[in-house]
């Protein structure tokens, strides 16, 4: 069951960096939302990772 969740991420990705390079070479509406979306979500984890690496996991000045 794990395996075809994975399957299915790895398949969102690979459409959605499809969608970025054809949305770059002006393809239609729905692409340009796509690849939209895809940005976004990748701007989302960027950011989230960001903020877990300045945030300490553990205080050392107890």
């Amino acid at each position: 069951m794990i395996v075809l969740v994975l399957l299915g991420i790895l398949v969102l990705t690979v459409g959605g960096c499809a969608c970025v390079v054809w949305a770059g070479r002006g393809g239609p509406r729905w692409v340009r939302g796509v690849a939209t979306v895809t940005l976004a979500a990748g701007e989302l984890v960027r950011h989230s990772q960001k903020d877990r690496r300045r945030s300490p996991t553990s205080s050392a000045d107890d």
